[in-house]
């Protein structure tokens, strides 16, 4: 096929692009990175021009901008296809973990190392070089495309909502696939069916106006390190189970058909504690790990300060604890209700001799759940079983995608996860990766579900 020619002849010229793309520091959680997710906007609006799309542009939003473009010319008979991805990146931070400079990528054992390789600058480009193969080639597409990039996923794209909304016309689509996402294996495909939603928010006991001696004052007044404990062993039983009134409501309980879907795919305990370190497996009871971590609700404690924290002993009894939780949400829970209900229960069990306040955070998400027999996904799980030779998983992740949910409240259209990155890539983490060999497979899929979706 020609296209894959064009893709074969082309890939060292389109390695050394990627390796440009991670050197643009844009990471979209720090301030003094501003100039650089926008150079990285300009970066991708040139380079969907280059492959011969139309009107690629830099678009403002209240915070970090986004990137649109399309190729329309299919024909009205055609579906349009929107794909997304981000070009933001998370801090690299601590950099002496880092066995290379995040921002100065290498090529190692058939690899890309480098912040963003695999999360997501290498996935956002594979759609774009499969574009460019068939308009290269061929002159035209099957379908019509759209493409939406953003610059601020890595913090929970607070802007997006208001700039969706505000571009519905623009961004309408029939289908809508994700470059964001993963891959099960090098060798095994899996398409992702749901995704956690996300609420945060920080608990804040106060008690005397300031630090005061443990000695002259133990024991007369609260202590508001212990009334956090309290508070926060209160919203959970000891075997795991939230206690929050009405954080399970409206939950969808998973069938026995999910159950026996999720009990399919291969699971070693042994090794899962050997990745995470953990002595022993913990969680929601009547549950297995795997339900648990894809498809079950949490709240868990992310932090923690109160009192001395320096070395050595400081004999206070400190003036105020904080607590930093967050919660991952399955259909159908409302974020909003969420955040009500752990406000309430704040109130509810303060204890005595302080007082404590839940502070909503920024940021949230909504859980995403494709529904059965969505014909999108039906489609992608063709293609990967063509391209990888044996058929997809059908998983979940405890992940979240923010825009996900916002674009389906606002365009009506669930989105399919057809990424080709891999969770042991160091996402988030130093020595973040990204498969060559991956960049490739994944370029090839993108090109055969345009024609495929065309046909």
């Amino acid at each position: 096929m020609i296209w894959q020619t064009y893709l074969d002849a082309e890939q060292a010229r389109f390695v050394q692009e990627l390796l440009a793309f991670v050197r643009i520091p844009s990471v979209s959680a720090k301030p003094e990175n501003i100039p650089d997710v926008v150079q990285a906007a300009e970066w991708v609006a040139a380079r969907l021009t280059a492959a011969g799309v139309d009107g690629a542009q830099v678009m403002p939003t209240t915070g970090h901008p986004v990137v649109y473009g399309d190729w329309l010319h299919a024909g009205a008979d055609k579906p349009t296809v929107l794909i997304y991805g981000h070009f933001d990146v998370q801090p690299a931070e601590p950099f002496d973990l880092w066995d290379s400079p995040p921002f100065e990528p290498e090529i190692r054992e058939g690899k890309v190392w480098g912040r963003g390789a695999s999360d997501d600058k290498g996935g956002m480009m594979v759609p774009i070089l499969a574009v460019e193969a068939l308009l290269k080639t061929t002159g035209r597409l099957p379908v019509n495309v759209k493409f939406f990039f953003e610059g601020q996923e890595e913090i929970g794209s607070p802007d997006l909502p208001p700039f969706v909304a505000a571009n519905v016309a623009r961004l309408s689509a029939d289908m809508i696939f994700s470059a964001d996402g993963l891959q099960y294996a090098p060798d095994q495909p899996q398409i992702v069916e749901a995704l956690k939603g996300l609420v945060k928010g920080e608990i804040v006991v106060r008690g005397p106006r300031s630090d005061q001696h443990s000695g002259l004052h133990g024991g007369g007044i609260a202590n508001p390190a212990m009334a956090l404990a309290h508070l926060l062993a209160s919203m959970k039983s000891a075997d795991g189970l939230v206690t929050v009134a009405g954080f399970y409501d409206d939950v969808i309980d998973l069938t026995p058909e999910d159950r026996a879907a999720i009990a399919r795919i291969p699971y070693d305990e042994v090794s899962y504690l050997a990745e995470t370190g953990a002595p022993a497996v913990f969680g929601e009871p009547g549950y297995s790990t795997r339900e648990r971590l894809w498809a079950r609700p949490t709240l868990d404690v992310n932090g923690l300060t109160s009192g001395w924290q320096g070395i050595g002993s400081k004999t206070v009894l400190p003036a105020e604890a904080r607590a930093k939780i967050t919660c991952r949400l399955v259909a159908d829970q409302d974020p909003a209700k969420v955040l009500a209900a752990l406000a309430a229960h704040v109130e509810a069990y303060c204890p005595e001799g302080v007082t404590a306040e839940f502070q909503a955070g920024q940021g949230g998400a909504g859980p995403f759940l494709v529904p059965s027999g969505h014909n999108a996904t039906g489609i992608a799980a063709q293609v990967l079983e063509e391209v990888y030779g044996k058929a997809p998983y059908r998983t979940r992740l405890g992940g979240s995608i923010p825009v996900m949910t916002t674009l389906l409240g606002e365009l009506g259209v669930h989105a399919v996860m057809f990424g080709f990155s891999h969770d042991d890539e160091n996402l988030h983490a130093p020595n973040e990766f990204f498969r060559l060999d991956a960049f490739r497979k994944g370029q090839e899929a993108y090109v055969r579900l345009l024609q495929r979706l065309g046909a």
